[in-house]
């Protein structure tokens, strides 16, 4: 999951995204609050793909 984020959002800026950016799919968490709460990398995965409306190949 994070290398497939670094690749969309760019190295430096994933992690401020995935730190500020709440996801209705995460339970309106960001990325960092649904890792931490213990929700499975693939769920968060799709919650990003679905939000950034990516390529059906990337999910």
């Amino acid at each position: 999951m994070w290398a497939r984020m670094s690749e969309h959002f760019g190295p430096t800026y994933v992690r401020s995204w995935a730190s500020s950016v709440v996801l209705a799919d995460l339970g309106n968490r960001t990325v960092l609050e649904a890792v931490a709460d213990g929700l499975e990398y693939r769920q968060i995965w799709r919650a990003v793909w679905k939000h950034e409306e990516l390529p059906d190949r990337l999910r």
